[in-house]
């Protein structure tokens, strides 16, 4: 049944970690003399070991070891046959990759509609002929991204929309060169302000992130590290990117969270992430996004986990932040009517490839391809 296909990852993952919790049981029971003694086990062992700690320490090393490299490789290879797994999700629907995909849908739908606008002087990112892919054990790459060519404006917000899995975050990653191991970029050209970011070294790349391209990911919740402060994930990153001081840095974060519309920056500054709701946990994501003073903001389906009065509020700020700070802003959303709030210009994206970029304006008015309309 295809219900199998969608809950087999969870079922590999929650079988390993069962095994390794009935290791342990099983050996802390051997341990407690509860077990045979004539069976040798690793449990059994330990309990040998212990009986002689002080004549020969190290005979419980070797027990405790094996049960957690045992514990630890069941879970390394619960997440391999899942990996694997995915890797083959395309043959399992019919042997097809997203290019595949991409082929058939212009196929069906029509040719491509070409860019209306080309990048001018003003332009600030530029991105031609992108290509992204993933290796495959054949040898060859699962393309995910296929010749993308887009362009932002300063002062701009471009919206990048598209069905889940149509190759918008993969394309944004591709941007800030955060792709996941092994993805690549197999073909193209980015420029940021007419430098091509492709050919930087690693270290000058990693630059770029924070001060010139700012970043807000999805799901506020799970990107906010609950082991620290909301104050000590804001001020970090400017005093590493910015060189504040820590006492500089924590009054900009106290001034960027009275910004974004919290009532009680102190509060929020010294709480936990749980400690706070999910509208709140997006205004600090937006908040750390344009501590560093970015000169093109990434937002990545801000809005998705938050009620539509939220929304409202978030969209609303973005749009402020945006022209008081006169940002270029590439905004990554599945939601048309949220491009229709915010956004001057839409790429719509499908398969990998964009379809068609128009004004919004004129994409609502007109939309020309048969996917968009």
């Amino acid at each position: 049944p295809i219900f199998l296909f969608v809950v087999r990852a969870p079922i590999f993952i929650q079988s390993a970690m069962v095994a390794g919790v009935a290791i342990g049981i099983q050996a802390g029971l051997e341990f407690l003399g509860l077990g045979d003694i004539s069976i040798p086990t690793w449990g059994g062992m330990l309990n040998e070991g212990f009986s002689k700690i002080y004549q020969a320490p190290l005979l419980i090393l070797w027990p405790g070891l094996v049960i957690g490299i045992t514990c630890l490789s069941l879970a390394l290879l619960a997440n391999s046959v899942r990996d694997a797994l995915d890797d083959t999700r395309g043959a399992a629907a019919g042997g097809q990759s997203p290019e595949d995909v991409a082929s058939e849908a212009d196929e069906a739908l029509g040719a491509p509609v070409p860019a209306v606008s080309a990048p001018g002087d003003d332009t600030f990112l530029s991105v031609s002929n992108l290509k992204i892919g993933y290796p495959q054990s054949d040898g060859g790459d699962r393309v995910v991204v296929n010749d993308v060519s887009l362009h932002v404006n300063r002062g701009e917000v471009l919206g990048l929309v598209g069905e889940s899995g149509s190759g918008k975050t993969q394309t944004a990653f591709g941007i800030m060169g955060l792709l996941p191991i092994p993805g690549r970029v197999l073909a193209g050209r980015i420029l940021v302000e007419d430098r091509a970011v492709l050919d930087l070294p690693p270290r000058e790349r990693r630059r770029l992130r924070g001060r010139t391209i700012g970043y807000i990911p999805q799901e506020p919740m799970s990107n906010l590290d609950p082991s620290f402060t909301v104050g000590s994930q804001l001020v970090e990153p400017m005093t590493v990117v910015l060189g504040l001081s820590k006492k500089a840095a924590t009054a900009k974060a106290l001034a960027l969270l009275e910004r974004v519309g919290i009532t009680d920056p102190a509060r929020v500054f010294s709480s936990y992430p749980h400690e706070i709701s999910g509208g709140m946990a997006q205004r600090v994501l937006i908040a750390g996004a344009v501590s560093c003073d970015p000169d093109l903001l990434i937002a990545d389906e801000p809005t998705t986990a938050l009620d539509v009065t939220v929304q409202a509020e978030v969209l609303d700020l973005l749009r402020d932040l945006q022209r008081e700070r006169r940002m270029a802003v590439i905004l990554v959303t599945h939601n048309f009517g949220v491009v229709a709030d915010i956004c001057d210009r839409v790429a719509v994206m499908r398969g990998g490839r964009i379809v068609e970029e128009n004004t919004v304006a004129e994409l609502f008015a007109d939309p020309r391809h048969p996917y968009t309309r």
